[in-house]
């Protein structure tokens, strides 16, 4: 199944684009419903609260008094840490459940409103953010939920800035127009990609390759993208050695829109081994022979694996490396040399012109780099014998 992290600032809209995703077929789980289900009378979670901070926070009929509690808690940094810590496992449980209920082929959507101030966004395929100005979500939250703009303001204050929030989204959703503008951005997303997603992800298969990409200009967005990747594969694998490489890995140099990544393994067994793991966190693996070219040292071909991404949306190719091969070598030193050196760095994007011009086909293309790799490499070498350079050990 597939994954999603939906998630918004208050009054973006987060609610609409869940029902939205519902009508579609999405399996909704709703954190803030299981938030105040998991401390409904009788549960351990509403007995750990009164416990606690009190019995002050119960209502005669035993029930959570949400405005006492919120006294308590309110403007207390460690108090509503402590409640965190009953509420969240209890509803990061109570999800887990429901997900395992869900169909095999469900595209279950998290519905969490703190889903990035609680560090959630790796655990999902996709990260949904619902954005809208500022000025527009204060007069909804006036307008809807009868809020001073004051209290409204407050209340977006208290919770993660855009910059941050949107720094998490694999996809933003932006609502600031009527709601069939907002229900056919949701449309088309579910219909370009989580519904191909999900199918990838069950299969275990990389998404189809789009027509033959073009090296386009740098794009900012490319780091951050890297960093979700990068975060998602250590959630799935835990605390293992990968690194953003390749030309989007160089700031201000000219690419094909594709993210490449790299997995540091001890040997080609543990590769396999981990196959699976990132198979189900979105990266499947290729089929075929993959090697590098060893770039004059001993050994012809050194082999590696490779993956790809099962996200329509997003292309990856990720290596897997064993730690001290050539092509591990080369990957990281050649984009700490283009990232250092910026003359070199444009002496590549030069030639990435030139060959594009040259070569319409993805083979063609990468064949008539080789030599540039070559020259690459010695001047690479030469760099980092006079600046002491050293690649990262696993």
């Amino acid at each position: 199944m597939l994954m999603v992290g939906l998630t918004g600032g208050i009054g973006a809209g987060k609610s609409a684009v869940s029902a939205r995703l519902a009508e579609r077929g999405a399996v909704i789980v709703d954190a803030d419903r299981l938030a105040r289900e998991v401390v409904e009378p009788g549960t351990d979670g509403l007995a750990e609260i009164a416990a606690t901070f009190g019995s002050g926070v119960l209502t005669p009929e035993g029930t959570l008094d949400r405005p006492a509690l919120g006294a308590k808690v309110f403007g207390d940094e460690e108090a509503r840490r402590r409640l965190e810590r009953i509420i969240h496992p209890r509803v990061r449980a109570r999800t887990a459940e429901l997900a395992a209920a869900a169909p095999r082929d469900a595209i279950v959507v998290n519905d969490v409103p703190l889903l990035v101030e609680t560090g959630l966004a790796p655990s999902y395929h996709l990260v949904i953010v619902v954005t809208a100005k500022r000025e527009l979500r204060i007069a909804r939250l006036v307008r809807d939920r009868g809020m001073s703009a004051a209290e409204a303001a407050a209340r977006i204050g208290a919770q993660a800035d855009d910059a941050t929030r949107q720094a998490a989204a694999d996809v933003l959703l932006p609502n600031e127009d009527d709601l069939a503008a907002l229900h056919a951005r949701v449309d088309a997303l579910w219909r370009d990609r989580l519904v191909g997603f999900e199918q990838n992800v069950r299969l275990r298969r990389a998404a189809r390759k789009s027509p033959e990409p073009r090296v386009v200009p740098p794009d900012p967005a490319w780091s951050p993208s890297a960093d979700r990747l990068l975060a998602r594969i250590r959630h799935h694998l835990g605390p293992v050695d990968v690194h953003h490489i390749g030309s989007t890995a160089v700031p201000g140099l000219p690419a094909k829109d594709i993210i490449d990544l790299m997995l540091s393994v001890r040997t080609l067994p543990e590769a396999d081994a981990l196959a699976e793991r990132l198979g189900a966190a979105g990266f499947p693996r290729r089929s075929g022979e993959w090697a590098d070219n060893a770039r004059g040292l001993p050994g012809e071909t050194w082999p590696k694996r490779m993956h790809g991404s099962a996200d329509p949306g997003r292309p990856v190719i990720l290596h897997v490396r064993v730690a001290g091969s050539p092509g591990w070598r080369f990957a990281l030193l050649m984009r700490d040399h283009l990232r250092a050196v910026p003359a070199a760095r444009d002496a590549y994007a030069a030639a990435k012109a030139e060959l594009a011009l040259r070569f319409a086909d993805r083979a063609g293309y990468a064949e008539a780099k080789q030599p540039w790799f070559d020259e690459e490499a010695r001047a690479a070498d030469d760099w980092a014998l006079a600046t002491g350079w050293q690649p990262p050990s696993l």
